[in-house]
Protein backbone atom coordinates (compact mmCIF):
# COMPACT_ATOMS: atom_id res chain seq x y z
CA UNK A 1 0.00 0.00 0.00
CA UNK A 2 1.31 3.45 -0.56
CA UNK A 3 0.01 6.47 1.54
CA UNK A 4 -0.22 9.85 -0.23
CA UNK A 5 -2.21 13.27 -0.11
CA UNK A 6 -3.76 14.49 -3.03
CA UNK A 7 -1.14 16.31 -4.97
CA UNK A 8 -0.93 16.12 -8.88
CA UNK A 9 1.83 13.81 -9.07
CA UNK A 10 -0.34 10.85 -6.82
CA UNK A 11 -3.50 11.40 -8.40
CA UNK A 12 -1.70 10.61 -12.03
CA UNK A 13 -2.69 8.14 -14.55
CA UNK A 14 1.03 7.44 -14.93
CA UNK A 15 0.87 6.23 -10.75
CA UNK A 16 -2.48 4.23 -11.29
CA UNK A 17 -0.82 2.03 -14.01
CA UNK A 18 2.07 1.72 -11.74
CA UNK A 19 0.44 0.35 -8.81
CA UNK A 20 -1.75 -1.50 -11.21
CA UNK A 21 1.81 -2.97 -12.81
CA UNK A 22 2.76 -3.95 -8.95
CA UNK A 23 -0.45 -5.00 -7.41
CA UNK A 24 0.57 -1.80 -4.94
CA UNK A 25 -2.95 -0.64 -3.74
CA UNK A 26 -3.24 3.21 -3.64
CA UNK A 27 -4.33 5.22 0.02
CA UNK A 28 -5.38 8.93 -0.40
CA UNK A 29 -5.48 10.92 2.97
CA UNK A 30 -9.21 12.21 3.88
CA UNK A 31 -9.75 15.66 2.05
CA UNK A 32 -10.34 18.72 5.04
CA UNK A 33 -8.25 16.34 7.55
CA UNK A 34 -5.10 17.47 7.85
CA UNK A 35 -4.19 15.62 10.88
CA UNK A 36 -3.99 12.06 8.35
CA UNK A 37 -1.18 13.87 6.73
CA UNK A 38 1.39 13.95 9.34
CA UNK A 39 2.65 10.43 8.11
CA UNK A 40 3.35 12.20 4.85
CA UNK A 41 4.30 15.48 5.77
CA UNK A 42 7.34 14.47 7.77
CA UNK A 43 9.76 13.31 5.58
CA UNK A 44 9.42 16.07 3.73
CA UNK A 45 10.11 18.11 6.86
CA UNK A 46 13.38 15.87 7.67
CA UNK A 47 14.41 16.51 4.41
CA UNK A 48 13.90 20.22 4.33
CA UNK A 49 15.86 20.36 8.12
CA UNK A 50 18.69 18.44 7.61
CA UNK A 51 19.24 19.03 3.19
CA UNK A 52 18.10 21.45 1.54
CA UNK A 53 18.85 23.83 4.68
CA UNK A 54 22.64 23.15 3.35
CA UNK A 55 22.20 24.07 -0.55
CA UNK A 56 22.75 27.63 -2.01
CA UNK A 57 19.43 28.92 -2.54
CA UNK A 58 17.33 28.37 0.38
CA UNK A 59 14.89 30.39 1.43
CA UNK A 60 13.02 29.76 4.18
CA UNK A 61 9.54 31.18 5.02
CA UNK A 62 10.70 34.00 7.14
CA UNK A 63 13.94 34.35 6.42
CA UNK A 64 16.67 35.67 4.08
CA UNK A 65 17.89 33.40 1.35
CA UNK A 66 20.86 31.65 1.41
CA UNK A 67 23.71 32.61 -0.94
CA UNK A 68 22.16 32.11 -4.74
CA UNK A 69 20.63 29.12 -6.53
CA UNK A 70 23.59 27.87 -8.20
CA UNK A 71 22.75 23.77 -8.51
CA UNK A 72 21.15 22.96 -11.78
CA UNK A 73 17.99 20.21 -11.61
CA UNK A 74 20.99 17.23 -12.39
CA UNK A 75 23.09 18.47 -9.88
CA UNK A 76 20.25 18.90 -7.06
CA UNK A 77 19.00 15.12 -8.49
CA UNK A 78 22.74 14.11 -7.79
CA UNK A 79 23.24 15.18 -4.40
CA UNK A 80 19.30 14.31 -3.22
CA UNK A 81 20.35 10.95 -4.20
CA UNK A 82 23.76 11.03 -2.21
CA UNK A 83 21.53 12.12 1.04
CA UNK A 84 19.40 9.15 1.15
CA UNK A 85 21.45 6.60 0.38
CA UNK A 86 24.64 7.52 2.60
CA UNK A 87 22.43 10.21 5.56
CA UNK A 88 18.90 9.86 5.70
CA UNK A 89 18.68 5.47 5.98
CA UNK A 90 21.82 5.52 8.17
CA UNK A 91 20.92 8.01 10.48
CA UNK A 92 19.11 6.40 13.93
CA UNK A 93 16.00 7.23 14.26
CA UNK A 94 14.60 9.15 17.34
CA UNK A 95 11.30 6.88 17.95
CA UNK A 96 12.53 3.71 15.94
CA UNK A 97 16.39 3.55 17.79
CA UNK A 98 17.50 2.46 14.57
CA UNK A 99 18.65 3.20 10.90
CA UNK A 100 15.62 3.20 8.50
CA UNK A 101 17.95 0.52 6.17
CA UNK A 102 18.73 -1.56 8.58
CA UNK A 103 14.40 -1.75 10.17
CA UNK A 104 13.54 -2.41 6.82
CA UNK A 105 15.95 -5.44 6.49
CA UNK A 106 15.01 -6.82 9.99
CA UNK A 107 11.11 -6.88 9.14
CA UNK A 108 11.38 -9.86 6.70
CA UNK A 109 9.33 -7.83 3.94
CA UNK A 110 9.23 -8.88 0.14
CA UNK A 111 7.77 -6.58 -1.73
CA UNK A 112 6.15 -7.76 -4.95
CA UNK A 113 9.07 -6.70 -7.76
CA UNK A 114 8.84 -6.97 -11.34
CA UNK A 115 10.66 -9.57 -13.07
CA UNK A 116 14.00 -7.53 -13.69
CA UNK A 117 15.31 -3.95 -12.55
CA UNK A 118 14.61 -2.99 -15.99
CA UNK A 119 11.43 -3.31 -15.91
CA UNK A 120 10.85 -1.68 -12.52
CA UNK A 121 13.20 1.13 -13.87
CA UNK A 122 10.26 1.20 -16.95
CA UNK A 123 7.53 1.56 -14.99
CA UNK A 124 8.87 4.38 -12.09
CA UNK A 125 10.54 6.69 -14.58
CA UNK A 126 9.26 5.89 -17.57
CA UNK A 127 5.52 6.78 -18.72
CA UNK A 128 3.08 4.81 -21.48
CA UNK A 129 2.01 5.89 -24.53
CA UNK A 130 0.21 4.35 -27.47
CA UNK A 131 1.88 5.54 -30.78
CA UNK A 132 1.50 3.37 -34.68
CA UNK A 133 4.54 2.54 -36.42
CA UNK A 134 5.08 4.27 -39.31
CA UNK A 135 7.06 3.58 -42.79
CA UNK A 136 9.40 5.89 -41.34
CA UNK A 137 9.60 5.17 -37.82
CA UNK A 138 7.48 6.60 -34.84
CA UNK A 139 6.59 10.05 -34.46
CA UNK A 140 6.60 11.52 -30.52
CA UNK A 141 7.38 15.25 -29.61
CA UNK A 142 7.51 16.27 -33.40
CA UNK A 143 10.45 13.84 -33.12
CA UNK A 144 10.85 10.78 -35.55
CA UNK A 145 12.65 7.57 -33.63
CA UNK A 146 13.96 4.28 -35.88
CA UNK A 147 14.58 0.90 -35.75
CA UNK A 148 15.40 -1.91 -38.14
CA UNK A 149 13.12 -3.93 -36.09
CA UNK A 150 9.83 -1.64 -36.89
CA UNK A 151 9.77 -2.80 -40.66
CA UNK A 152 7.82 -6.03 -39.66
CA UNK A 153 5.70 -3.99 -37.61
CA UNK A 154 4.53 -1.04 -39.93
CA UNK A 155 0.88 0.02 -39.45
CA UNK A 156 0.55 -2.16 -35.82
CA UNK A 157 0.07 0.17 -32.38
CA UNK A 158 2.71 0.12 -29.92
CA UNK A 159 3.44 1.34 -26.44
CA UNK A 160 6.28 3.34 -26.55
CA UNK A 161 7.84 4.06 -22.66
CA UNK A 162 10.28 7.07 -22.45
CA UNK A 163 12.44 9.03 -19.77
CA UNK A 164 11.32 12.38 -19.43
CA UNK A 165 14.70 13.81 -18.61
CA UNK A 166 16.54 11.97 -21.77
CA UNK A 167 14.45 11.96 -25.10
CA UNK A 168 17.06 10.39 -27.53
CA UNK A 169 16.08 7.18 -26.70
CA UNK A 170 12.88 5.57 -26.22
CA UNK A 171 11.54 1.54 -25.62
CA UNK A 172 8.85 0.07 -27.82
CA UNK A 173 6.52 -2.87 -26.63
CA UNK A 174 4.22 -4.74 -28.62
CA UNK A 175 1.38 -6.78 -26.97
CA UNK A 176 2.70 -6.00 -23.39
CA UNK A 177 6.51 -7.33 -24.22
CA UNK A 178 9.32 -5.72 -25.02
CA UNK A 179 10.32 -4.88 -28.97
CA UNK A 180 13.10 -2.95 -29.19
CA UNK A 181 14.65 0.07 -28.35
CA UNK A 182 14.20 2.83 -31.16
CA UNK A 183 16.34 6.09 -31.51
CA UNK A 184 16.23 9.66 -32.42
CA UNK A 185 18.88 10.51 -35.04
CA UNK A 186 18.54 14.19 -34.14
CA UNK A 187 19.35 14.05 -30.63
CA UNK A 188 21.48 10.71 -30.81
CA UNK A 189 24.47 11.14 -28.69
CA UNK A 190 22.97 13.94 -26.37
CA UNK A 191 20.61 14.16 -23.73
CA UNK A 192 17.35 16.39 -24.14
CA UNK A 193 14.76 16.70 -21.30
CA UNK A 194 11.26 16.53 -22.23
CA UNK A 195 11.17 20.14 -20.04
CA UNK A 196 13.79 21.97 -22.46
CA UNK A 197 11.65 20.59 -25.61
CA UNK A 198 8.54 22.06 -24.25
CA UNK A 199 10.22 25.14 -23.01
CA UNK A 200 11.73 25.80 -26.54
CA UNK A 201 8.26 24.47 -27.95
CA UNK A 202 6.24 27.19 -25.95
CA UNK A 203 8.94 29.94 -26.58
CA UNK A 204 8.67 29.16 -30.34
CA UNK A 205 4.90 29.44 -30.76
CA UNK A 206 5.20 32.91 -28.77
CA UNK A 207 7.57 34.05 -31.10
CA UNK A 208 5.01 33.61 -33.89
CA UNK A 209 2.22 34.54 -32.45
CA UNK A 210 4.00 37.82 -32.44
CA UNK A 211 4.76 37.54 -35.76
CA UNK A 212 1.63 36.73 -36.79
CA UNK A 213 0.16 39.19 -35.01
CA UNK A 214 1.86 42.23 -36.34
CA UNK A 215 1.35 40.78 -39.69
CA UNK A 216 -2.49 41.20 -38.66
CA UNK A 217 -2.60 44.69 -38.02
CA UNK A 218 -0.05 45.38 -40.92
CA UNK A 219 -3.09 43.70 -43.65
CA UNK A 220 -5.63 45.72 -41.64
CA UNK A 221 -3.73 48.71 -42.03
CA UNK A 222 -3.15 47.98 -45.90
CA UNK A 223 -6.94 47.07 -46.12
CA UNK A 224 -8.26 50.16 -44.79
CA UNK A 225 -6.24 52.57 -47.07
CA UNK A 226 -7.39 50.36 -49.99
CA UNK A 227 -10.76 51.13 -48.94
CA UNK A 228 -10.22 54.74 -48.62
CA UNK A 229 -10.28 54.57 -44.47
CA UNK A 230 -9.31 57.24 -42.70
CA UNK A 231 -5.71 55.69 -40.46
CA UNK A 232 -4.43 57.57 -37.58
CA UNK A 233 -1.58 59.78 -37.50
CA UNK A 234 0.98 60.30 -34.95
CA UNK A 235 0.14 63.78 -33.58
CA UNK A 236 3.09 65.88 -34.40
CA UNK A 237 4.87 67.39 -30.92
CA UNK A 238 5.56 71.25 -30.94
CA UNK A 239 8.56 72.56 -30.29
CA UNK A 240 8.44 72.61 -26.54
CA UNK A 241 8.53 69.41 -26.58
CA UNK A 242 5.00 68.93 -25.06
CA UNK A 243 2.57 66.28 -26.59
CA UNK A 244 -0.80 67.99 -27.70
CA UNK A 245 -3.99 66.38 -26.18
CA UNK A 246 -6.10 64.48 -28.20
CA UNK A 247 -9.68 64.44 -28.99
CA UNK A 248 -11.42 61.41 -27.50
CA UNK A 249 -13.16 59.18 -29.96
CA UNK A 250 -16.56 59.14 -30.88
CA UNK A 251 -18.42 56.19 -29.50
CA UNK A 252 -21.16 56.43 -32.25
CA UNK A 253 -19.22 54.42 -35.21
CA UNK A 254 -20.16 56.20 -38.69
CA UNK A 255 -19.99 54.64 -41.91
CA UNK A 256 -18.77 55.85 -45.45
CA UNK A 257 -22.15 55.03 -47.23
CA UNK A 258 -24.33 56.87 -44.62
Amino acid sequence: MLYTDHGSDFTSQHLEQVSADLRMQLIFSLAGQPRGRGRVERFFATANDMFLCELDGYAPPRGSMRGKPRLTLTEFDGRFRTFLFDVYHRCVGAETKMPPAERWESGGFLPRMPESLEELDLLLIQVAKMRKVRPDGIRFATFRYVSTTLAAYVGESVTIRYDPRDLAEIRIFYKGKFLCRAICPDLAGTTVPLRDIMRARRQRRSALRTILRDHRQTAETLLGLKRGEPTEVPDAIDPAGESPSRTPAPTLKRYRNE
